[in-house]
């Protein structure tokens, strides 16, 4: 995709996009709704100050403004009963829910949790995509650069520290092929999605 497309420099103006395996071609060309769905809601998103000055119990504010637009879009959270039959005997295969799904995509947001997610995540995707329930997986996270603006609120070496979920962390365990062949897209939250709404 040309980076004069309109939609997609939407969202490269609020996020760091990573693109394994053809990923962002299959979500705009195979999956369109769901494209449609990722601009509308990426491309309006907000990374208010609000939201990182307190915490979110299991779901931060942050999660919750996007995972709460897709879902009014159709999206759900989707567990999946996976199990394997060999010679007559059966085997399960148990999957983590997927935060977001909708047609053939499942997307995951880990905005804050520990990198070992990550594994998780893309060991989902590797399963789902291998079994043919989904043409690819997303994840969303903070860029790395994105510590800058969390230093300048007092959050980063608190509650945002080096061993939780950020691109710096994403991007080697999927070169070395913790997704297998599934393709996957990132959208790494920049320190341009902020926004300082305090007093509003």
């Amino acid at each position: 995709m040309s980076d004069a497309d309109p939609d997609f420099a939407r969202l490269q103006a609020k996020f760091e996009i990573f693109d394994w395996r053809n990923a962002l071609a299959l979500l705009r060309h195979v999956n369109a709704a769901e494209w449609r769905d990722i601009v509308e809601v990426l491309g309006g998103f907000e990374l208010r100050h609000s939201d990182l000055a307190v915490g979110g119990g299991n779901k931060s504010g942050v999660s919750r403004s996007i995972d709460g637009e897709l879902y009014a879009r159709g999206w759900i959270e989707k567990s999946f009963d996976t199990h394997f039959v060999v010679d007559g005997v059966d085997y399960p295969s148990p999957t983590h829910s997927v935060d977001c799904f909708k047609g053939r995509v499942a997307l995951e947001m880990e905005w804050n949790n520990k990198d070992p997610f990550f594994d998780r995540d893309l060991n989902n995707f590797r399963l789902l995509y291998d079994l043919r329930i989904i043409d690819l997986g997303i994840i969303v996270t903070r860029s790395t650069a994105l510590e800058q603006v969390l230093r300048s609120i007092g959050r980063a070496t608190t509650t945002y520290g080096k061993a939780t979920t950020h691109t710096e962390k994403l991007y080697p365990k999927i070169l070395g092929g913790g997704a297998g062949g599934c393709p996957v897209l990132v959208f790494g939250i920049k320190g341009s999605a902020y926004v300082d709404d305090r007093g509003t």
